[in-house]
């Protein structure tokens, strides 16, 4: 008696013409990224194309926009690995259509129309706005460190990146001299020598290292002039001179701690819970059903100056998609937005901001004490009224879903997707990247959810 076995013949050629649609079932991610891509206006992407037909022939924008969403969607940004995977991956070569577009293309596209991709943050906001996903009862703001390409030794100090300048200059003129002697001084000879091209590209970044350093030096001293200035004004004001150490003179001498980096000038050494790295400082202001509405990468290690422009962003997503900040019940964010210019600057209206004052810890320490009641004692600063209404029961019970609304959001996108650093340089790219990112996170979310309302349905009969 013979076994039976299902026959497996890889010489066997197809009786009919494949057909796509039977590769991946109807509710997978692939389908679901194509159709929503295809539904959106991709006329912006063909702006640069030619419209006479000459030329090589490219790959359909929505194509190549369809590619790049799933593919973040999976955590996998590496141009290569897309490649590989359009000919490897089901799910690829149904976006990709069995086409293989070469990662020097896939690359290409990407950083050519970065703005545009991060454009379609809004663009998957508008859909999940219109299935009724966006909840806007509690939102909350916070920021995670991300990472960039580019090591932490790569800092340098002002001394530092001078004495590298001038050893790239006179190896750079040595070479020169040698090459005067050997073709003669009117003759270019062979074309420029790989290693000094790379010096060439290292002096340039080398330069804008120190423009940096010069820049952020100019910015401190202006500011030390404005808070010298200020407390002038305030002691002629009330005659008396104040307390404490008078603020040093300004000096707009770049110090000889501070530093840059040299792979990504922009990008700043961050404090982490698990130590220092080099990155950047990127902000969300999510609602509390884990949708991103609002994103931002700035280089500023503190959130302190990042409040009040996250909440301008989300108002202006929120327009975007034909909602109005007026619908936001209340605002959460932790200790490190809280600031006495910040709470003087915040809104008037419907929306109620609890914004903590103290850390966490210092926050669960006190949490046996008994809540604030009766009317709100004249004279507090605003830090004392907003701590006040955080003590209060209703304030104490909104606050605590602060955690879970924005915090498994970063979990999602750096735990669960592994994008945990930026693959670009530089903070406007890192800005179109990081839209991009939470574009696909909250699309996850709309394809989830369609999902369930999918199998709700087909339970009901």
């Amino acid at each position: 008696m013979s076994i039976n076995m299902i026959e497996c013949n890889r010489e066997q050629t197809y009786l009919l013409p494949p057909s796509l649609r039977d590769w991946l079932p109807e509710n997978d991610l692939a389908w679901f990224v194509v159709d929503a891509i295809e539904g959106m206006d991709l006329k912006e992407f063909c702006a640069g194309m030619r419209g006479d037909g000459r030329g090589g022939a490219s790959f359909p924008p929505s194509m190549m926009v369809a590619l790049l969403v799933y593919a973040y969607c999976l955590g996998v940004r590496s141009s290569r690995q897309i490649e590989k995977l359009c000919e490897r991956d089901i799910a690829f070569r149904v976006i990709a259509a069995n086409q293989v577009p070469d990662h020097t293309t896939i690359a290409r596209f990407r950083q050519e129309h970065a703005e545009k991709l991060s454009g379609l943050f809004n663009e998957v906001l508008r859909l999940c706005a219109q299935a009724g996903m966006i909840k806007l009862g509690v939102v909350a703001l916070d920021g995670t460190k991300m990472k960039v390409e580019a090591a932490l030794s790569a800092n340098r100090t002002d001394e530092g990146i001078r004495k590298e300048v001038e050893r790239i200059l006179k190896e750079a003129a040595e070479i020169d001299e040698a090459e005067d002697r050997k073709y003669g001084k009117d003759k270019r000879g062979d074309e420029l020598p790989k290693e000094l091209a790379n010096r060439e590209s290292r002096l340039k970044r080398l330069r804008e290292c120190r423009e940096q350093l010069k820049r952020e030096a100019a910015a401190e001293a202006a500011k030390q002039k404005e808070k010298i200035e200020k407390r002038k004004e305030e002691e002629e004001k009330t005659g008396k001179k104040k307390r404490g150490r008078k603020p040093k003179e300004a000096d707009e001498v770049v110090s000889s701690e501070g530093k840059a980096n040299v792979s990504d000038p922009e990008s700043r050494i961050m404090k982490t819970r698990n130590g220092y790295v080099q990155g950047y400082n990127a902000q969300v202001v999510v609602d509390e059903g884990q949708l991103i509405i609002a994103a931002d990468v700035t280089n500023e290690q503190n959130d302190k100056k990042q409040l009040i422009p996250m909440l301008d962003k989300a108002k202006e997503s929120l327009m975007a998609v034909s909602l109005t900040e007026e619908t936001i019940g209340a605002v959460l964010a932790d200790a490190g937005y809280c600031s006495d210019e910040n709470l003087k600057k915040l809104p008037e209206g419907k929306t109620r901001f609890l914004i903590n004052t103290v850390n966490e810890r210092e926050r669960r320490q006190g949490k046996d004490a008994k809540p604030p009641r009766g009317r709100i004692p004249q004279g507090l600063t605003v830090k004392e009224r907003m701590d006040r209404r955080l003590r209060t029961k209703a304030g104490h019970a909104i606050y605590k879903r602060r955690g879970v609304i924005v915090e498994p959001v970063f979990s999602m996108i750096k735990s669960a997707r592994g994008v945990d650093r930026f693959n670009r340089r530089g903070l406007i790219a890192c800005v179109h990247e990081w839209k991009l990112i939470c574009a696909t996170h909250n699309l996850l979310k709309l394809w989830r959810e369609n999902n369930r309302k999918r199998e709700a349905a087909l339970a009901k009969g």
